[in-house]
């Protein structure tokens, strides 16, 4: 059989380190607070899509370098430019930021989240799509689409978050784009622990070695397949829907106020249009 190396992989885009069968994700832009941009997206969705064929990874951590974990999608790289798109062109993007939350899905590595201080948009979205979540106390978790003027379904956050939190609180969350304290987050089952400040990759790295030494990954894998496939509506339905839904926001008036408010330091008016 044909099978790629993990170690022998170097991103271009994130920090990329194995040993001993855990693999580690870092998101190195510290003094942005880890923002996406449309090539890390890129890269982070070819990276779990190729994980299918690798065989010296049996766990994924995720995290963040400078005491956060991801401020969401650069808002000079990214929201600026959508601005200015057409409708083909962000449905383009869409789907593409759809596709990093379907192959993290579909990868059969489990993947933990270790997170610290701020995780928000995209990167809540990243660790809302992962199988196991570890935070510092002081972490704050935000799914904040409507404060930028999109709507609150991005990148299969509809159903996957309700799966994890109940209706009612994603709701709320979605909806008001709050923040989630760390602390609610472990009573709502959001996350599997909450640790002192500093302390989550450890406890993430903890929990992966075991995942990954002198243990079943195969039935591992079997396991994380299991939970994927079994909903009623498939994430990738989802997934799609979502993907319209946001394009369309992202042709709104309220989408570009948002931005010119924000490089104007400003708060946003909305005006539903």
């Amino acid at each position: 059989m044909y099978t790629l190396k993990g170690a022998e992989f170097t991103p271009q885009h994130f920090g990329w380190a194995v040993e001993e069968g855990v693999a580690t994700i870092t998101l190195n832009r510290p003094e942005r607070k880890n923002p996406l941009t449309f090539e890390s997206y890129a890269e982070l969705r070819d990276t779990f899509h190729n994980l299918r064929f690798v065989d010296d990874v049996k766990t994924v951590v995720f995290t963040g370098e400078g005491g956060n974990f991801c401020s969401g999608g650069d808002v000079h790289e990214i929201i600026g430019p959508l601005t200015k798109m057409t409708m083909p062109e962000l449905m383009q993007f869409t789907r593409m930021t759809g596709s990093l939350v379907s192959e993290m899905r579909n990868c059969p590595q489990p993947i933990i989240t270790a997170q610290e201080g701020i995780c928000a948009g995209a990167g809540a979205i990243i660790s809302m799509a992962s199988d196991l979540r570890y935070a510092g106390a002081s972490s704050k978790t935000a799914f904040l689409f409507t404060k930028v003027g999109l709507a609150g379904c991005d990148m299969g956050a509809c159903t996957i978050l309700p799966r994890i939190i109940g209706q009612g609180r994603a709701s709320e969350l979605l909806y008001l784009g709050r923040a989630m304290k760390a602390d609610e987050g472990l009573a709502w089952g959001y996350f599997n622990d909450v640790v002192e400040d500093g302390k989550a990759l450890a406890k993430a790295q903890e929990i992966a070695t075991r995942l990954t030494k002198d243990a079943p990954t195969f039935a591992h894998s079997m396991t994380k397949k299991c939970l994927h496939q079994e909903w009623n509506v498939s994430i990738d339905q989802a997934l799609e829907i979502e993907a319209e839904a946001q394009a369309i926001c992202m042709q709104t008036k309220d989408f570009t106020r948002a931005f010119d408010a924000f490089v104007a330091k400003q708060t946003p008016v909305f005006e539903g249009n």
